[in-house]
């Protein structure tokens, strides 16, 4: 068994210059700062051993058996899959125990928490930090996973898995990711069955790493209820109209009653990435049911599929609950809700509610909302597009009825707009707010601070600073240095 100091001493070589090795794209702040505190002075062999590698030319590299691929492919995307569960715990709560002193330190700098020595330990935001509430579910947990296609290791132009950069980082390739336990095993059939696909298809693939090839994504999202939802993504390059066609009634064949029907699709789309800024067209059904559905707390929800919906359906009903008791909702509690997505956290709460506003969904997540709530019978949710001085005598109303509003806070990785700070923090009728993260630094710490700090007129925050009172770690990523992070301010 491995135990959490040898972890972190394999660890070491990623923490020498705060990135991995080969490259790879990672989260800023914690837990790399942590990891890093955690093993310094222990990297000079490792780092050595690690230059060596980087001078390895990609041919070696490709003459490698497949388990070092697979390997480095997991340490590269659940770098805590081998620790056993209960230590993998223990690295994150000790992640975020100081992503929290980071925050208590920023906040007594602008006047927002005490400077002073003697501050009681249990008054320390960092102090505040429950023990994690854990996963009920630690493998094959995902309900979304994406693949990309590129060639692997072996030379295989039309490989389907995740980009593994070489050790020089010369190379981009894909590595199957059928190994990774977040993964279930039906994502994996899905991208198998399209791997065969494209090897026996007549389209190419470009070995131009600039257009990335024809084909280029592949996302398949499932649910508890049986659904299955596979989403090709693909550049049309110089393609025409007619052999586009051709390529869609193909793959529509294939999946409907050639070799991929055993996948048992429930719905098949088809996307196109244009070079120009990247952009992408609308979704196009080829086949099957336009939407999947799950069913999360007692709520049948709709997905679209460009909806976010959160990766693991059963930690999502742990979260739910989570952001019910820590507000303390009941029969009398007004929500306003920001959350993003397909406004499952606040429709999940709605029978325990007086009044839900959710505010800012937009497109597709908006019209998932809209059938969510009208199917399993919700009559006191309510969607409003713009700010909240809009439903100001709504709020003053209840006010008046001696109902308690709470501003419910999940926003995307981008974090709230300067707009939505002002709204809540000058709202003083608003003395409860939960605000659920999934990266507790960058953008949301920014957003806490402003939501925080003194009273600034310059800056249009005049309300009374909110002040954290509880944090409950949700583990929604097994393996990954990921969690969900509640938080409960009161002012």
């Amino acid at each position: 068994m491995v135990n959490r100091r040898a972890f972190l001493f394999r660890m070491a070589l990623f923490s020498r210059v705060r990135s991995l090795p080969w490259r790879t794209s990672q989260p800023k702040g914690w837990p790399w700062a942590f990891l890093g505190t955690a093993c310094e002075g222990t990297v000079t062999d490792v780092g050595t051993e690690g230059e060596q590698r980087e001078r390895t030319s990609w041919k070696e590299e490709s003459s490698q058996n497949l388990g070092f691929w697979r390997e480095r492919l997991a340490d590269q995307m659940l770098p805590l899959w081998r620790l056993n569960y209960e230590e993998q715990l223990k690295v994150k709560f000790e992640s975020l125990k100081k992503n929290l002193e980071t925050l208590e330190s920023r906040l007594c700098k602008i006047g927002a928490g005490d400077p002073a020595p003697t501050t009681a330990r249990s008054e320390r935001p960092c102090s505040r930090l429950h023990p994690f509430m854990p996963s009920p579910v630690i493998h094959g947990y995902r309900n979304k996973s994406s693949f990309y296609i590129n060639r692997g290791p072996d030379g295989n132009p039309k490989t389907v898995g995740h980009y593994l950069k070489s050790w020089g980082g010369s190379n981009v390739f894909c590595v199957q990711p059928s190994h990774l336990k977040d993964i279930p095993e039906k994502h994996n059939q899905v991208a198998q069955c399209f791997e065969a696909f494209l090897q026996q298809s007549t389209w190419g693939l470009s070995t131009d790493s600039c257009k990335a090839g024809p084909w280029h994504e592949l996302i398949v999202r499932t649910t508890f209820l049986g659904h299955t939802m596979a989403i090709i993504i693909f550049n049309p390059q110089e393609l025409s109209q007619e052999e586009l066609c051709v390529q869609k009634e193909e793959i529509k064949e294939f999946f409907s009653t050639g070799p991929g029907a055993v996948c048992d699709l429930t719905s098949l789309y088809m996307k196109e990435r244009t070079p120009r800024h990247q952009q992408l067209t609308p979704f196009q059904l080829l086949t099957g049911e336009p939407y999947i559905f799950e069913d999360i707390l007692g709520l049948k929800v709709r997905i679209s599929p460009g909806a976010f919906f959160q990766l693991n359906t059963s930690a999502a009903e742990v979260l739910y609950r989570t952001v019910g008791e820590l507000g303390r909702v009941d029969r009398n509690t007004v929500i306003f809700d920001f959350s993003h997505g397909t406004g499952a956290t606040g429709l999940s709460l709605a029978r325990q509610t007086s009044q839900i506003f959710s505010m800012g969904l937009v497109g597709q997540a908006l019209e998932d909302a809209k059938w969510t709530a009208a199917f399993n019978g919700i009559t006191n949710w309510e969607s409003h597009p713009g700010n909240m001085k809009e439903i100001m005598p709504q709020l003053l109303e209840s006010q008046e009825d001696g109902r308690s509003l709470m501003a419910l806070v999940d926003p995307s990785q981008c974090g709230l707009s300067n707009r939505v700070v002002q709204d809540i923090r000058n709202c003083r009728a608003i003395q409860t707010l939960v605000f659920v993260s999934c990266r507790p630094y960058g953008k949301s710490i920014k957003n806490i601070i402003k939501l925080c700090q003194p009273p600034d007129p310059d800056e249009n925050l005049l309300g009374e600073p909110f002040v954290l009172r509880r944090a409950m770690p949700v583990d929604m990523f097994p393996h990954s240095l990921q969690c969900e992070l509640v938080m409960l301010f009161t002012r």
